[in-house]
């Protein structure tokens, strides 16, 4: 061991000079490789059978999200100007290059199935703007007397018409959502009013936001982290050593992304935040010991100093650092791609940090020198205990009232269990932003006025039977169920398929009637009514809603919320009509990015209950395999399983859902935590093996590591408290609650593991 530590001294400031420029090479490969991952269908796992048949689904039916352009005339859209407006940002809209012309909605480009003397036509609602007053009436009444038009492309009180203009896969950039922007403001004036949302715009925001919102806070991190380094370190060099460590280490992780191709995700935002505020870990436990050597060895040299440091700390440092990175390695049993990279690339930062912390720390010393020793009470010292008497005080008060931590314990299991019965998972993107921001509120206006900006897909499928959706009962269950869904779930705002193009042929070929404004009884007449659209319409437009063969059908549910208790809603009446399908020959699927987006919750859901056991086991293993004692492991894994139930606990009171982000939330608090732990474990073996008596290895372990423990809190709970500056609510969640968890940990470690580590006697059973 001399021997090592003798070379590692020595080739300490060879080892920071190769870290540097390895560093440097890393900043360059970033500035031109790194990359933000705006499409959020690239978050999910495309081998999921869910995914591979939505996949399919929107290949069959054209499925894509849309972007919303709604157009606002308080005075009402029909007029001159609001119809122009209309008309010119349509065109407008149908010549980007990310968009098919056929894939551009409006009024100006809607057909209007209307009965004619010969039969059945279908034609425009306009093609030049309409000046005067009786042709603008005219087409007032044409658009109120079409139900598949009024309510979808134009509100009911007639203030609002929209655009839908739905995208190319894979095509969606920072550029493409700026020019969207800059053409939808540049029609409006004082009368007419434009709002843009929908999913691709969500996207769009997160992209933006993102990088803005790392931007911003890694500053106020590293501040925040610097003044309370400053006061816990004394020593302005310590803290910058410290300090370069994180820095490193956030350059190395962001540099094996861009290195290997990997995406910035939005969640991938908090890895900085994350390493700083755990990196510093290492600097302060290691700088604590140094202190106290420091304090009882005045004379020493900077290398007596340093050695003695690596000497006792190297092997908690090392075990904090593995222990940790289990806690984030285990989020690869996530299918979720953002927490499965977030917990890669955050384990080798951690990782990273112990390596530079080992060996450009060491250096650093050497070369600004040692912290300047403080003064102790030679009497307090006298008999091996540590110089702090409030540390001494608070161990064996701990020890002596042990049923306090003990019941006390017991009750907040108790509490947290009843707790997480409130737990919910949510899938909506759009909760990642702050109520009154722009896009929320924008969603909402477009919401109240249409259907939704959410939709989910419902695929019938009648497996290679042809012509099952001209069958008049099949066509009338599928209307009798939209009917249902849209009429029971305020969440609901439109349903549309086949049977809403059907409803309306057969009710303009009977003289406007509206008593057959239903799905006819012939079979027979269903198909000429097909005919006839295809020959006098856009055949393309059935292609959404049906197949070639009639044996597969889209229906599209708009919903005015994207988040997983909206969409479970339409889901439980949509299963209660599953068995008279069944009897049919008919299979239900789902499709679109809604399902996916509720898909997705479950993933989330069950990564995070794998990740949680196998993190658990893991970290039990690694410590008993550490301190070679099954006991110790099943001991020193009693703080983070409590921290943990009182997170989840927490969540389920105050409503708080599980999110890609909160997802992230029990493997930080393992990861985290289990730190306190091993240090704590660590000075306990060590201080046992020096004296018989189990209060003063106690009162010792809680002087020299508990202090650093507590300073080690301080830090990771300011750095996580900046999260709450964040433009995402859910960072914003992130923050407390792990703040929160680095105190139960804290708190669980001192109090219920010290006392645990007290009854059980180990250590000292060998010594009687």
């Amino acid at each position: 061991m001399e021997k090592i530590l003798n070379k590692l001294l020595n080739y300490s400031w060879y080892s920071t000079i190769v870290i540097v420029a390895i560093t440097v090479a890393f900043i360059m490969l970033m500035k031109e490789n790194t990359k933000m991952e705006t499409n959020l269908d690239k978050y999910m796992p495309h081998d999921h059978p869910a995914f591979i048949y939505s996949d399919l689904a929107e290949e069959w039916f054209n499925i894509q999200d849309g972007i919303i352009i709604a157009i606002e005339n308080k005075n009402g859209v029909f007029n001159a100007e609001t119809l122009d407006t209309l008309k010119q940002l349509t065109k407008r809209f149908q010549k980007f290059e990310e968009i098919e012309k056929n894939d551009v909605t409006s009024l100006y480009t809607a057909d209007n199935i209307v009965g004619t003397e010969d039969g059945m036509d279908v034609k425009n609602f306009f093609k030049r703007v309409p000046k005067s007053a009786e042709k603008l009436q005219k087409l007032k009444e044409n658009v109120e007397n079409n139900e598949m038009i009024f309510g979808r492309l134009v509100s009911t009180d007639g203030t609002v018409t929209v655009i839908i203009a739905e995208i190319k896969d894979d095509v969606f950039t920072q550029e493409f959502y700026e020019e969207i922007l800059k053409v939808a403001k540049a029609s409006e004036t004082d009368e007419i009013k434009i709002h843009v949302a929908g999913r691709p715009i969500v996207e769009g925001t997160m992209a933006l936001l993102g990088p803005a919102d790392m931007k911003r806070m890694v500053p106020i991190v590293l501040l925040v982290i610097f003044l309370v380094l400053f006061i816990t370190l004394r020593s302005f060099k310590g803290t910058l050593i410290t300090l370069g460590v994180v820095f490193f280490s956030t350059i190395w992780a962001f540099g094996l992304m861009a290195a290997v191709d990997i995406p910035i995700y939005a969640v991938s935002t908090m890895i900085p935040v994350m390493l700083i505020a755990i990196g510093v870990a290492d600097g302060i436990h290691l700088y604590s010991h140094l202190h106290t050597f420091v304090d009882h060895n005045p004379e020493a040299s900077k290398r007596e100093a340093v050695k003695d440091m690596l000497k006792h700390m190297w092997k908690p440092v090392v075990m904090t650092s593995v222990t940790t990175a289990v806690g984030f390695i285990s989020l690869l049993t996530s299918q979720v791609y953002p927490v499965k990279y977030f917990g890669v690339f955050t384990a080798f930062g951690v990782m990273m940090a112990m390596v530079f912390s080992l060996v450009f720390l060491p250096a650093g010393i050497m070369i600004f020198g040692l912290p300047k020793a403080k003064k102790i009470n030679k009497e307090d010292d006298k008999e091996g205990h540590s110089h702090s008497k409030l540390a001494n005080n608070f161990a064996a008060w701990t020890v002596k009232h042990k049923n306090v931590s003990i019941i006390g314990t017991a009750l907040i299991i108790v509490l947290s269990v009843i707790g997480m019965q409130g737990m919910w998972i949510n899938s909506s993107f759009l909760d990642k932003f702050e109520n009154d921001s722009e896009i929320v509120q924008t969603d909402k206006f477009i919401n109240e006025h249409f259907g939704g900006t959410s939709s989910l897909n419902l695929i019938l499928d009648a497996k290679g039977k042809k012509d099952t959706f001209k069958e008049p009962e099949v066509l009338r269950l599928v209307d009798k169920m939209q009917k249902d869904v849209d009429g029971q779930l305020q969440v609901v705002g439109n349903t549309f398929s086949l049977a809403d193009y059907i409803n309306r042929m057969n009710k303009v070929m009977n003289a406007d009637n509206e008593a057959f404004n239903t799905i006819p009884d012939n079979k027979n007449m269903i198909a000429q009514y097909l005919l006839l659209y295809e020959m006098s319409g856009n055949p393309e437009n059935l292609n959404k809603v049906v197949d070639y063969d009639y044996e597969k059908l889209n229906i599209t549910f708009q919903l005015k919320s994207d988040n997983s208790k909206a969409i479970n809603s339409a889901l439980d009446v949509i299963h209660t009509y599953e068995e008279d399908f069944k009897k049919m020959g008919i299979t239900l699927n789902y499709a679109g990015s809604g399902y996916k987006g509720l898909v997705f919750t479950d993933l989330i859901l069950e990564g995070q209950i794998m990740s949680l056991i196998l993190s658990l086991i893991i970290i039990v293993v690694l410590l008993s395999f550490m301190f070679k004692n099954i006991k110790i492991g099943l001991i020193g894994s009693v703080p983070i399983i409590i921290t943990a139930l009182i997170s989840f606990g927490i969540m389920g009171f105050l409503g708080i859902p599980l999110s890609t982000t909160t997802a992230l939330l029990s493997s930080i608090a393992i990861g985290i935590g289990i730190d306190y732990a091993v240090h704590f474990l660590e000075q306990y073996r060590h201080n046992a093996s020096n004296t018989n008596d189990k209060l003063v290895a106690a009162q010792k372990t809680m002087a020299h590591s508990g202090k650093a423990i507590i300073y080690n809190a301080i830090v990771v709970i300011a750095g996580f408290l900046v999260l709450l500056f964040s433009v995402f609510p859910p960072n914003r969640e992130l923050g407390a609650l792990v703040s929160l968890n680095m105190f139960t940990s804290l708190a669980g470690t001192l109090t219920i593991m010290l006392v645990l580590l007290y009854m059980s006697n180990v250590y000292f059973k060998k010594r009687g």
